[in-house]
């Protein structure tokens, strides 16, 4: 394990900034909304910035070593490479939440994040409702999904399959009533890193920064069981250890990710485990 740093023991100062005048309304809004302070000097310095551009709302980190701004963005770059040559539904994601033959499963996607593998799932005909408990990142990708509404290609089907609630995922799936509970729960968490090269997007590196790990996944997955319907998908880098609780009754195994599935079988019927690259 590499030793902690000083830097891992601060705690992000956030502000909310503008590029143009024109905005500030709506930057003093989101401020408001966040409880965050509006800096309209671009040179005063908190450890972050979420900064409204002509185009976009961007998170950036401060300082000489930073890396770039993130954003979310469906219409260009991975996004779009993912939903026109990702492989449709013979990608391991698809088959993962079970989208084969005719099959369109509602998802819940209870640990949101940037949003892509919900993009994807959309693209290829699901509902999808996004659930993200950190107030920042649901703010980007609320832009993110506004933007993409307003594309001609795709803002169709984005505004019918997409919806974002921000919210604690365990507390939104145990408030559903039985005629909410979906079909399908995927799970994405956060999770202890012990190697470098797992640090390497910025994106990574500045979600974890704000939210840290999800030290509460295994209870978040108690949560998706007991509401999902048909199956729980837990995204996990390919060797790392399943979230304790119930072993998965499945998995589907990617180059560099691995898809653990937890089947939910119909009352009184019992479900084999230890199968792997299940379909």
């Amino acid at each position: 394990m590499f030793p902690m740093t000083i830097a891992c023991l601060i705690p992000p100062t956030i502000a909310v900034a503008v590029e143009s005048s024109a905005h500030l309304a709506e930057a003093a809004a989101l401020a408001a909304e966040l409880a965050l302070p509006l800096v309209a000097d671009l040179t005063i310095s908190p450890t972050h910035l979420l900064v409204l551009t002509e185009q976009r709302l961007e998170l950036r980190q401060l300082g000489a070593d930073a890396p770039g701004p993130v954003s979310v963005n469906f219409t260009a770059g991975t996004a779009a490479h993912r939903r026109q040559f990702g492989g449709g539904r013979r990608q391991p994601l698809a088959r993962a939440v079970g989208l084969k033959g005719s099959a369109m499963p509602t998802v819940i996607d209870a640990t949101a994040g940037l949003g892509q593998d919900a993009f994807v799932l959309a693209s290829l005909g699901c509902r999808v409702q996004l659930v993200e408990r950190s107030p920042i990142i649901s703010a980007l990708l609320r832009d993110g999904l506004r933007r993409a509404a307003q594309d001609p290609e795709i803002g169709p089907w984005v505004r019918e399959r997409l919806s974002l609630c921000q919210a604690d995922g365990q507390e939104y799936l145990r408030g559903l009533s039985e005629n909410q509970r979906p079909e399908v729960i995927y799970l994405d968490p956060m999770y202890p890193h012990r190697r470098k090269t797992a640090l390497a997007g910025k994106e990574m590196r500045l979600l974890r920064q704000l939210v840290g790990d999800d030290h509460d996944a295994s209870e978040l997955l108690a949560a998706a069981l007991a509401c999902a319907r048909r199956r729980v998908v837990v995204k996990r880098p390919r060797l790392a250890l399943a979230l304790t609780g119930s072993p998965p009754d499945a998995q589907i195994i990617a180059p560099h990710t691995r898809f653990d599935l937890y089947l939910i079988p119909p009352t009184g019927v019992s479900v084999a485990s230890g199968c792997t690259n299940c379909p």
